[in-house]
């Protein structure tokens, strides 16, 4: 069986670093499926849900990114994320709180900059928490 390498990693840490038989993420111009000896790609990915198959397992890790950058070799897929938070540690609760306070500030917004940072955030809370119960529900 073949596998690729895949790492990813977001400004504070390292998430996952391993082999894998699969990878599936949110691309800008849609979802990409990333198999062993993929043609060469970058491309920015968007908020969403990471998936890896892991290598010689059922087992598939989840990570939630925001935002980034994939780099993709025929055995390495790298993903630089602006922000990326494993599944396990994902907070349904929290995530609420914050789309909430996104959906505050969007209606509260003054100025076309808080607008954008408004949208942006309630984008990213809409898409985490997507995420949260579709990783859930494959639980």
């Amino acid at each position: 069986m073949s596998t690729i390498h895949v790492d990813v990693v977001s400004a504070e840490q390292a998430i996952f670093s391993g082999e894998a038989e699969f990878v599936a993420l949110p691309g800008e111009a849609g979802e990409l499926g990333i198999y062993p000896q993929h043609i060469p790609l970058i491309t920015r990915i968007k908020p969403g849900a990471v998936r890896i198959k892991e290598a010689g397992s059922k087992h598939e890790t989840f990570v939630f990114v925001a935002g980034g950058i994939l780099e993709v070799q025929p055995h390495r897929v790298t993903v630089l994320a602006d922000t990326a938070i494993r599944g396990d540690d994902l907070d349904e609760a929290k995530a609420e709180a914050a789309r909430k306070a996104a959906e505050e500030a969007l209606a509260n917004a003054k100025t076309d900059v808080d607008l954008a940072r408004a949208q942006s955030e309630l984008a990213i809370m809409a898409a985490q928490i997507a995420a949260l119960r579709k990783f859930r529900s494959k639980k």
